[in-house]
């Protein structure tokens, strides 16, 4: 367990990645659906 394991809190921060144990905040989640949905439209 630690930097090297992405089930961690730890891990995931060293990763750049996010998920279960390390979430985004809900307005970069909408952020990022609102560029995706822009995106797959054109």
């Amino acid at each position: 367990m630690g930097k090297g394991d992405k089930r961690t809190k730890r891990g995931k921060i060293f990763a750049k990645s996010f998920g279960k144990s390390r979430l985004t905040s809900q307005r970069k989640r909408e952020a990022q659906a609102v560029v995706a949905a822009e995106k797959a439209a054109k």
